[in-house]
């Protein structure tokens, strides 16, 4: 999966990961207002159908859509995307660009680095 997503379609794929399974109308119930069209979002779906990031199957009358990439898949992929596009591939000048730009603290970071270390243990 190299495919990259819009704002739009990133934002109805966080419902339909949220969700599992949903209409069109399903998910323009948990968009913020102002509410998108129910046109807007159909045809946003379809092309996320077109990126194999969603299925439908046939429900009453209509279809109800459901993520076919995982939500940790492409967090990963979008990740890495961003560490070897503006970072070199370092996570360590990714960390610090977040502790500059966001002044995290020492206790944020201690708590990254823990994970970091645990994840590398499994």
């Amino acid at each position: 999966m190299s495919k990259q997503l819009t704002k739009a379609e990133e934002q109805i794929m966080q419902v339909l990961w949220e969700l599992e399974v949903a209409s069109v109308k399903e998910v323009i119930e948990q968009l913020p207002e102002p509410k998108p069209a129910y046109n807007t979002v159909s045809t946003i779906i379809r092309i996320l159908e077109t990126k194999e990031f969603v299925d439908h199957k046939a429900k009453g009358r209509g279809y109800v859509y459901y993520p076919l990439v995982k939500k940790e898949d492409y967090s990963n992929q979008s990740i890495h995307k961003l560490m070897n596009g503006y970072f070199g591939g370092s996570f360590k000048s990714l960390v610090s660009f977040f502790m500059k730009e966001n002044k995290m603290d020492l206790k944020e970071l201690e708590s990254i680095l823990k994970e970091v270390d645990k994840n590398k243990k499994e």
